[in-house]
């Protein structure tokens, strides 16, 4: 059990097997959602025999410890984060003008295999706890504060396939979400998803405002099987009607990430199916240009401008991701597969 990981309520029944008062919960729930507190001596409301009942049950606020960073040029940070198992998980913080983005891990690996990835490539390890989620947030969380800078916006697109470990998925949410810890809006996160078609139902019945962006990578069956295994179980058609589904029930627009890759589905060709493919959909396309991790190469600007053309001839929304980290390896998976080998 990791005391980040637990509700203000769920604090409370702690508490109370201990006879200690239950307003104790609140306070400890804000000291670590809210002001990041990275060990129990920060708590300096906290009397000094509940602090070592703490200290003694959890050890450590967070339940993750800092392996390895590493800074871009462009101002881009990736961290290594050591779990109590020693096991180790990626996040990435992307600073902007406007917004500080943290990209975070649901699980140790992944089983998608998908083909570009180097996450996939490294295989599965296991499910990440909700306590594990969300305490990369509140690390980065921590370490902006002393710049007088706050984490702004979530995207659960880091190590592993966020729908695969949905329950601790929703429980990271709410709890990044809650009104006493960071309260951060739903709509400042964002789950990226393979295309688990089931859970993207399921998630259209959670009521929870939060961003849906879908890997697709590809127009046409064939093509996207050869790149991203888990279309064998959720071909194109039923995927995008599951999506189709999330939009009735929620009325918030998906956005599908396209990477491009060199020669295999970057044409003009592919940018009209794409385009076909999306027509009358309330959606938005993001073009990434691929960050490379095996053979595979990116198209040249030239291309990607052509193919992003096709698309906003059509109506449809289109934006070119703006390439960032590529000189630490920001690619999900590849700092962890170095310091693997390391």
């Amino acid at each position: 059990m990791d005391l980040v990981g637990l509700f203000p309520e769920e604090i409370t029944t702690w508490l109370e097997t201990r006879q200690i008062a239950s307003f104790r919960a609140d306070q400890i729930f804000t000291w670590l959602h809210k002001h990041a507190a990275q060990n129990f001596q920060e708590m300096t409301n906290l009397p000094s025999s509940l602090m070592t009942e703490l200290e003694e049950t959890f050890q450590s606020p967070w339940p993750i410890e800092l392996v390895a960073s590493r800074k871009s040029a462009d101002g881009t940070e990736k961290y290594l984060f050591a779990l109590n198992d020693d096991a180790t998980i990626e996040a990435v913080l992307i600073p902007e003008e406007d917004r500080q983005t943290l990209c975070i891990s649901t699980q140790v690996g992944c089983a998608m295999a998908c083909s570009f990835c180097a996450t996939g490539q490294s295989g599965y390890v296991r499910n990440l706890w909700a306590s594990e989620i969300v305490a990369q947030v509140l690390w980065v969380e921590n370490r902006l504060r002393a710049k007088g800078q706050n984490v702004s916006n979530i995207v659960y697109m880091g190590m592993g396939e966020p729908l695969a470990n949905y329950d601790a998925l929703l429980r990271s949410v709410r709890l990044l979400n809650h009104e006493k810890g960071l309260n951060l809006g739903a709509r400042r996160l964002t789950i990226s998803t393979c295309g688990l078609a089931p859970q993207i139902k399921a998630l259209a019945e959670e009521d929870i405002q939060v961003n849906l962006a879908i890997s697709l990578h590809a127009t046409t069956d064939a093509e996207r099987s050869q790149v991203m295994p888990v279309n064998k179980r959720f071909p194109l058609q039923e995927l995008l009607e599951a999506c189709e589904y999330y939009t009735e029930k929620t009325g918030r627009r998906i956005s599908y990430e396209y990477a491009l890759i060199r020669g295999f589905n970057d044409t003009v060709d592919q940018a009209k199916r794409l385009k076909r493919l999306l027509k009358g959909r309330l959606c938005h396309v993001n073009l990434i240009p691929i960050n490379p991790v095996g053979p595979e190469k990116r198209p040249s600007a030239k291309v990607l401008t052509e193919f992003a053309q096709v698309l906003k001839a059509g109506g449809i929304p289109v934006s070119i991701r703006k390439e960032r980290g590529t000189d630490i390896e920001a690619a999900c998976g590849q700092l962890r597969q170095t310091h693997l080998q390391e």
